[in-house]
């Protein structure tokens, strides 16, 4: 407890935490303000944080562990930078617009990169 702790306890809370934590993401994102991690494939690259990479994917979170370099550079292999760019949408806003034609590879390359929220999609999924 902060204060003593005989004292009643007061809750603060901020009701619009997570929609502000969101929005700031994604500033971030857009003003590449402390990026820390530069991502390449395709021979393109984008950066972005090592901190939201490693809270959406085990995969990401254990290749920073182990590379504790203060920027690094992560070069995929064999994932279309199409793909690379839609998961990074999806780990900053929680939301992202696949083509139909593009959703089985999409999450496929998801799945590999082990994506929180798309790797354990259900695969029924496929055809409706």
């Amino acid at each position: 407890p902060l204060f003593g702790s005989d004292q009643q306890q007061f809750c603060l809370r901020w009701n619009d935490f997570q929609t502000n934590m969101v929005a700031s993401f994604k500033h971030l994102r857009d003003e590449k303000s402390f990026c820390d991690v530069t991502l390449a494939c395709d021979g393109q690259s984008c950066k972005a944080h090592k901190m939201i990479l490693s809270a959406c994917s085990p995969y990401f979170k254990a290749l920073l562990e182990e590379n504790p370099a203060k920027h690094p550079i992560i070069i995929l292999k064999d994932v279309p930078f199409q793909h690379l760019t839609a998961i990074l949408e999806f780990m900053y806003a929680g939301e992202v617009n696949v083509a139909q034609d593009q959703l089985p590879q999409f999450l496929k390359t998801a799945e590999r990169l082990k994506v929180k929220g798309l790797a354990e999609a259900p695969q029924s999924v496929k055809d409706e």
